[in-house]
Formats: C-alpha cells, structure tokens, sequence
C-alpha cells in the first residue's frame, strides 16, 4: 500500500526539527557562555548558578515565544491549505450534478494556480467529450430508426408468410438500436455528472410489466408482479431502470416454455428481480455474457448476451449490480441503498 506524503505534515515536522535543533544550540552556548563566566566558583555551584540562569533567562523566554509561534505557524499552514480542502469538498458537492463545474481559482494560492488550471482544462474536455457523444448518439439513432420504419411500413403491405416474422425481426432490432443509444446517452450522462431522478421500483416494475405483457401472453406464457416487503426509492434515470428489467423480462420469456410464467418482484428494499422457468443462468455464464467485448460465439444465439451486457452497464451507472440466482432461476437488479 503507498502511503500519501503530506505536504502540511512535512511543513510541521521540518519546523519542528529547526525549533528543536535551534534550541539545542541556544542552550549550548549559553551553557558555554556560563561555564565561562562562572570560573571564580567551585564546579557544583557554578552549575547550579548556570541551571538557574538558563532557566530564567533562556527557557522560559524561548517557551513563551515558541508556543505562540507554533500556534500562528500551523494557522498559517491550515489556511494555506483551506482553498484546496474547499475546492475538495466543492468537487464532492458536484457529483450527480449539472455538468459546466469548474473550480474557483480566485481564492486558490499561487503555488496551485497550475493545478487547478489542469483540472479545469480537464473538466472542460470531459463536457465536450460527453456532448460529441450524444451528439453522436442522437445522430445514429435518427439514420438507422428511419430506414428501420420506412423497412417496417414496406412489410406491412407484404402479404406472405414471412412478412409477420420480418416485421418482428425489424421491431427487435428498432429496440436493440434504441437501448444502444440509452447506453450511450447514460454514459455521456455519467461522464457529465447529470443530476439524476428519484425513482421507485415498484412503479417502474409495474409500468415495465403492463408494457410487456400483451407480448408475453401472445407468446402463450403467463407474466405476474409482485411486491416483497417495501420497495425502495432509488437515485438514478427513469427510462435506463425501466429498459434493464425489460431486457430481463426479454431474457427470461425466451427461456420459459409455452405455458410457463415469469414472475416479476419489486423489493425487498433496493431491488427488482425476475424469475423464469428456465434452466437458471450460472454466475460463470453471466460473467461471460456482460463482457461487451467478448467474441460473438460468447454470446447466446437469440441475442441474450447483448441484452444483459447492457443491463450490467446500466446498473454499473447506477451503483449497482447484476446478480443472478441460478437455484431460484432468479436474475436480480440490486441498487445501492440511499
């Protein structure tokens, strides 16, 4: 483990060693300076006058200097380094905010004058880094939503078999498009330290839960909500919560048979989970599927692994994570508590 040097901490021990080999070096000459003087005396009374006189004269004067010199030196320190532990707590104060933070120079020392410069150079490039980003993302979804519409209304006029299962195959891809550039628009927002929303569980479980359900019961699979203990209220964005479950609820209808039901819960406390009737999804298998980075042939045939590869991201934005239970045949979003 490193440990951090301190730069007061320096300035209190160097001061320290001067104040003491400063007074060591009074005392001697002075020690020397009477031993001089007092030669018309015996040794023990000499050194008895000379103890005596060192402690009238020079102790006690150097106690009465030094200890209001070292009370107005560690002021001095502790507000020579007040502005930096201000500008600290201030850069603290900002996360989860508005993005445009910079730190105020004008109180700052001259000696930090180029660190703070760097940071607020720093901050000035990660704001434009997240709004070229979501710039990109707003421009990738218009140019591949709208072929993807114009493509679904052509099917529509199609009169054969295949038609239905090309339109399905479009919508699918419409909403993996539509949770890439959620993903991208939550990292931009991270990267920008957007302020985020109080969100509850249960309502976005039981809002997710209506949306999907008409699907899952044409698929001839049952879906059911409900809440265990008190569902919390969590910190974070509305939609990107909503858009997790919804590709657990996804994952899990493709793995429960014809006849089966997926169980929805809200709680206890920060949590949101889904229950399949599936073969249960090992922490390994997990592991593999969230690595955006992994080869194709890691990924499940049906896209499952892009799914919860964004499910992972989102609850990483969020402070979360991604758990799975593979005895319950149960995937569970945990949040931080607040």
């Amino acid at each position: 483990m490193t440990v951090q040097r301190s730069i007061s901490r320096r300035l209190k021990r160097g001061l320290g060693l001067i104040g003491v080999a400063g007074t060591v070096l009074l005392l001697a000459a002075v020690a020397f300076f009477y031993s001089v003087t007092f030669t018309h005396l015996d040794a023990r009374a000499a050194m008895i006058r000379a103890i005596k006189e060192m402690l009238e004269h020079v102790a006690l004067p150097l106690v009465v200097l030094l200890v209001p010199v070292a009370i107005m030196v560690l002021r001095v320190i502790r507000q020579a380094f007040a502005p930096l532990e201000d500008a600290a707590a201030r850069i603290e104060a900002a996360q989860g905010h508005e993005r445009g933070f910079r730190i105020d120079a004008s109180q700052m020392p001259a000696e930090a004058l180029p660190f703070v410069y760097a940071v607020n150079d720093l901050l000035a490039r990660l704001d434009q880094a997240a709004r070229r980003q979501e710039a990109f993302a707003a421009d990738v979804a218009h140019e591949l939503r709208t072929p993807l519409a114009l493509l679904s209304l052509e099917l529509d006029r199609l009169d054969y078999d295949d038609a239905a299962r090309l339109k399905e195959d479009v919508a699918a891809m419409r909403r993996l498009i539509d949770q890439l550039m959620l993903l991208a628009q939550i990292d931009a927002a991270e990267a920008a330290q957007t302020a985020p929303e109080q969100v509850s569980l249960a309502d976005v479980a039981s809002e997710v839960v209506s949306a999907v359900a008409p699907g899952i019961i044409a698929q001839g699979k049952l879906i059911a909500f409900d809440t265990r203990g008190q569902a919390a209220v969590v910190n974070g964005r509305r939609e990107a919560i909503a858009a997790a479950l919804r590709n657990l609820i996804e994952n899990a209808a493709r793995v429960t048979p014809a006849g089966g039901t997926i169980q929805v819960f809200a709680g206890p406390h920060a949590l949101l989970g889904v229950r399949d009737e599936g073969p249960g999804l090992a922490l390994e298998r997990l592991r593999d599927l969230v690595q955006r980075h992994r080869r194709a042939d890691h990924a499940s045939k049906d896209g499952a692994g892009l799914g919860l590869a964004i499910v992972d991201r989102i609850m990483a934005a969020h402070g979360g994570t991604l758990e799975t239970d593979p005895a319950d045949r149960e995937l569970v979003l945990r949040f931080p508590a607040t």
